[in-house]
């Protein structure tokens, strides 16, 4: 008996302290009129569908054919369309500002616009994902069809996910889209911030630790490894101390260049056409087009 008291005047400490305002503050979000934060779960659900949509035959049902394609495409669509009006509402109350009536009434209408628009991109973020498997079978010798690298390649799952969280970004989508790059990021080693723009063709030999950051602006067949970081110098401050948002801060890197494992390419510099970036290489300052860097610059 003794042995009970004791253990529950540990947790009663605990409860306590973890409760105090000054130990939660910082960490705690109070849900906007009671509603729930956007679902991981759920959204996991959305992204497979939509990759199974986009890649007919090879996620979830598999006997596709052009017969029932229709049905299979629309069945899954409405369902999409349905779950995610539902979680982008709930994105919009995550930081919410207005009152009760004004929230849950433009929330939820803003929230079906926003999500009919982002269904009318899926047949160009199907053509861009065409062009990155083809670059990925075109790239890499070990590839023997285009289909293994859809069904195998984190660099396919991982711009997958990426092509459909920067279309939601670009529509002012708040959270769910780095919710989206973050699933990605966890089942791949790519780290893709959904805000970075990414031309045709582009593909990620091997990929486990690249790095793109926010800003990031990459043309047309260009080729990373793995490793490759395109990140941000420093971070200024504003007068409040706090970092200022925004601005961009990451590389251009211009269509068909090529960079290769461990280099570290940081600052609004620019990358220029056709050229290379040798491996562990360090780079803070502009690259001419059709250079080759295999030293820190």
């Amino acid at each position: 008996m003794a042995k009970y008291l004791k253990v529950d005047n540990v947790l009663s400490g605990v409860v306590e302290s973890l409760c105090a305002p000054e130990s939660y503050k910082g960490v705690y979000h109070q849900p906007s009129f009671g509603s729930p934060m956007p679902s991981v779960e759920l959204l996991s659900e959305i992204v497979e569908r939509l990759r199974s949509v986009l890649f007919p035959g090879f996620f979830k049902e598999s006997f596709i054919t052009p017969q029932n394609m229709a049905y299979f495409v629309g069945s899954k669509l409405e369902k999409v369309r349905r779950e995610l009006i539902q979680q982008v509402e709930r994105g919009f109350c995550f930081a919410c500002e207005k009152d009760e009536h004004s929230c849950s009434v433009e929330c939820e209408v803003r929230a079906e616009n926003l999500c009919n628009e982002f269904l009318q991109t899926l047949p160009r973020i199907r053509h861009m994902l065409a062009t990155d498997v083809q670059a990925a079978f075109a790239g890499d010798p070990a590839a023997k069809n285009p289909g293994e690298t859809i069904f195998c390649y984190p660099s396919i799952r991982a711009v997958t996910n990426h092509r459909i969280a920067h279309e939601l970004y670009l529509l002012g989508v708040p959270l769910i889209p780095r919710i989206i790059s973050e699933m990605a990021h966890s089942s791949t080693g790519i780290d893709i911030h959904p805000g970075a723009t990414i031309g045709e063709s582009f593909f990620i030999d091997h990929g486990t630790g690249t790095v793109i950051g926010e800003t990031c602006i990459i043309g047309k067949n260009v080729r990373l490894y793995q490793g490759v970081t395109l990140g941000a110098k420093s971070f200024p401050k504003g007068e409040n101390g706090h970092l200022v948002k925004g601005i961009a801060r990451h590389p251009i890197v211009e269509d068909n260049a090529t960079i290769y494992s461990g280099a570290t390419i940081l600052g609004r510099i620019t990358i220029g056409e056709g050229a290379v970036i040798g491996g562990n290489v360090w780079v803070v300052d502009d690259v001419a087009p059709g250079s080759k860097v295999y030293r820190n610059l």
